[in-house]
């Protein structure tokens, strides 16, 4: 069986009032600054970071904001209130929700380095009353500053990283407490480590062998078997995987951007997806010529096409896989950071509709053109949802000589 998604459990008021400490928040600092930046090899001297975190998330900023200064970097901080994008999506016309400041944009992407998020929902359903097409309308506005940011990022010149400030609602949503839900954080970062630091690089070194016996072998295709699921992947032509990257804090997938027009068959995804202050659950797709051609869910099915709906967003931009000897999360934690990292029995298996990742490219991306990465079935499209499943499964590839092996199986690489 998969992960069991818990049910919300009534936490006490005294539950609400547990804070990480001054010294684990240091720590997690240290890690975000000094280690997920530049790929792993932390921030360096006279770079700028641009800083954005939602308000209950301020007291891990405010570290986070100390460590780039204690390293000779030059912050740019942004602070969320979730409620401004609730009055926007509720009050503003179409041309409101659309407007896109270009040359305030344009300036920010020049001038950064690296791009920090800390997710911290006061409330992960503060959408929950919202038009879902006026909340996918309002996203799509800052396109053209994500797809400069990538420009930049496929020249070597960009890195961006993001984690999680727990809130007491957050911890609900999951059914866990607030103590309880900061554990699954603290085991998950190695906060609970004398040196987070040290330790994250270890992992890396050890998912780094997993990686490199994957990009010898000369795979075709992928053959993805398990509850509900009969699902055929085209690997592509000069694909990589990748993995231990500091693009997430925690991460332990190994990923790959497949070529979107080799997805054939069915797959069920046992985990709820939380998106734009929604929650998707039970999620069937069905792939046709590499399209999704039929998509059902049993709770909020609506936002589900509102999502597919978008631009490109019927198609596949990545599938990865979790190994359970990497991963500490053991619990739904009701947030795709954690989620698509979950160890668990089985660890898990998760595909991103939408946008691909042309890092995977096994070539210099800074060369490509936009037409050349779509000439190798890379998907581009503003949407990127990592949609998780953590039922036992076997993936078996098919290799370039027509020839099988099974690559994981039990939630563990086997190659």
């Amino acid at each position: 069986m998969g992960a069991r998604v818990a049910k919300k459990t009534v936490v006490s008021k005294d539950a609400g009032a547990y804070a990480p400490s001054p010294a684990m928040l240091k720590k997690y600092a240290d890690v975000m600054i000094k280690f997920a930046l530049n790929s792993g090899a932390g921030m360096k001297k006279g770079e700028t970071v641009y800083l954005v975190t939602q308000l209950p998330g301020l007291p891990l900023a405010k570290q986070v904001y100390k460590t780039i200064l204690e390293m000779g970097g030059y912050p740019i901080v942004s602070v969320i209130d979730d409620e401004f994008k609730l009055i926007q999506v509720k009050n503003a016309s179409k041309q409101q929700l659309t407007y896109f400041p270009d040359k305030f944009y344009r300036g920010l992407a020049d001038n950064i380095d690296h791009w920090v998020r800390i997710l911290a929902d006061e409330d992960p359903m503060y959408l929950k009353t919202a038009d879902p097409a006026k909340v996918l309308l309002s996203n799509r506005a800052t396109r053209q500053f994500r797809d400069w940011l990538d420009e930049k990022e496929d020249k070597g010149k960009f890195t961006w990283t993001l984690c999680m400030y727990a809130t007491e609602k957050m911890a609900q949503e999951a059914g866990l407490s607030l103590k309880e839900y900061w554990g699954q954080i603290t085991k998950a970062c190695f906060l609970n480590e004398a040196n987070p630091v040290q330790k994250w690089k270890r992992v890396f070194s050890e998912m780094q062998r997993v990686l490199d016996k994957l990009n010898s072998l000369p795979i075709d295709r992928l053959h993805v078997e398990a509850k509900e699921t009969d699902l055929w992947i085209t690997l592509g032509e000069k694909r990589k995987w990748l993995g231990g990257s500091g693009r997430n804090i925690p991460s332990f997938e190994i990923f790959t951007s497949p070529d979107w027009r080799g997805t054939e068959g069915k797959i069920f995804f046992d985990l709820p997806l939380y998106r734009y202050g929604n929650v998707i659950k039970d999620i069937r797709l069905e792939f046709k010529k590499g399209r999704i051609v039929k998509a059902t869910a049993r709770e909020n099915e609506r936002m589900l096409k509102e999502l597919i709906k978008q631009q490109n967003a019927d198609k596949i931009g990545e599938f990865s896989l979790t190994d359970i000897r990497f991963s500490r999360i053991t619990k739904f934690m009701a947030e795709t950071l954690y989620d698509e990292n979950f160890g668990g029995k089985y660890g898990n298996t998760h595909l991103a509709i939408g946008k691909s990742y042309h890092d995977t490219y096994a070539g210099n991306a800074a060369k490509m053109t936009k037409d050349q990465f779509a000439a190798l079935g890379f998907n581009h499209s503003l949407e990127h949802s990592d949609i998780i499943a953590t039922t036992d499964r076997t993936v078996t590839a098919v290799l370039r000589d027509g020839s099988e092996m099974v690559i994981y199986r039990k939630g563990k690489f086997v190659i």
